[in-house]
């Protein structure tokens, strides 16, 4: 996910304080000895010579002159976060760091070059570092940052099997966010076969409308998180990122609120895109709906074969929740 750093000199707290309402992940302090003074607006990460990362050691700073300085900033190691500056606000030496490095964050100064940087060679840079005193412009560069968030390819797939099962334990994940109708997460038996479950937007005259919860499925299945890795359901708890897709596959991070694993009457459902299979396992109960290629929701307990719902499909291939090149089989 691509992230968003503000980079406040002089120091500034009413800058800090707005940098956290904006959806900053980081602050860029120049300046020893002003860690503290930040953690008093909020708890935000301090990129500085003496903060949470360390500028000039984790972060270093590189201004774009010429090729060789370009050269310079190609070769720092892997895990060394590259802020890049032009001079002239070139792209091309953006174009050529990208294809080179994936810690690269490039300095803009308004909200139009961070929509630039963010969309360069189609992948962007990994975040943007805006170098701005103007409280509009640090709100705005914000919300074009969360806009440019991971989208799916999703899948029509069609319903092969419902088969009810007995008691089994399922996780219900409220999260700190009101989620909109079309709206789910991606959960399956296997990472590589995954269904759109929709979020409890709607009403029915037995069960008010829970609009921040999705009823996500039995314990073991895979639910996806930020960054391309997934998590077993049962390893979610208050505080944890999940992702949040809509039905033309945009996604969005929140955050949960609290994971309730209960003991419910289970539902396998299967479903086939082309030649391949997935299933998931869900609570048997009218309030638990898949997605259908429209967005709107259908309930477990109307499902039938044939219908048709959305999903998503890779290659399967986790090694602790992150996607790996390797011979698997998952039934």
């Amino acid at each position: 996910m691509k992230e968003f750093w503000v980079w406040i000199e002089p120091f500034d707290r009413k800058l800090v304080s707005v940098s956290l309402e904006a959806g900053a992940n980081a602050v860029v302090i120049p300046e020893k000895g002003r860690v503290e003074d930040v953690k008093k607006a909020g708890r935000i990460t301090v990129i500085s010579p003496d903060g949470d990362l360390k500028l000039g050691q984790d972060v270093v700073y590189v201004l774009i002159k010429g090729k060789e300085d370009e050269e310079k900033a190609a070769k720092y190691p892997p895990n060394v976060k590259v802020v890049v500056e032009t001079t002239d606000w070139t792209v091309i030496p953006l174009e050529n760091l990208i294809a080179q490095r994936e810690e690269l964050y490039a300095v803009v100064k308004n909200a139009q070059e961070a929509e630039v940087a963010l969309q360069t060679l189609e992948k962007g840079v990994k975040g943007v570092v805006l170098k701005s005193r103007d409280i509009n412009e640090i709100k705005k560069v914000g919300q074009i940052v969360s806009e440019h968030e991971e989208v799916l390819p999703l899948v029509t797939v069609k319903i092969t099997k419902i088969l009810p099962l007995g008691l089994g334990d399922r996780v219900c994940v409220d999260t700190v966010s009101l989620l909109n109708r079309g709206e789910g997460m991606l959960v399956g038996n296997s990472s590589g076969g995954m269904f759109l479950v929709h979020a409890e937007t709607e009403e029915n005259p037995y069960v008010a409308a829970r609009p921040f919860r999705v009823n996500a499925g039995a314990v073991h299945m895979y639910i996806r998180v930020p960054n391309n890795k997934t998590k077993y359901l049962c390893e979610l708890k208050a505080g944890d990122r999940v992702m949040v897709y809509d039905s033309k596959g945009k996604g969005r991070i929140t955050y949960v609120g609290r994971a309730k694993v209960e003991r419910r009457p289970m539902l396998l459902i299967e479903a086939r895109y082309e030649n391949k299979k997935l299933s998931c396992i869900l609570q048997n109960a009218e309030t638990i709906r898949l997605t259908r290629p429209d967005g709107t929701p259908i309930s477990v307990s109307e499902l039938k074969e044939g219908d048709e719902v959305l999903g998503y499909i890779e290659e399967a291939g986790r090694h602790f929740g992150m996607k790996v090149e390797e011979t698997i089989i998952e039934k």
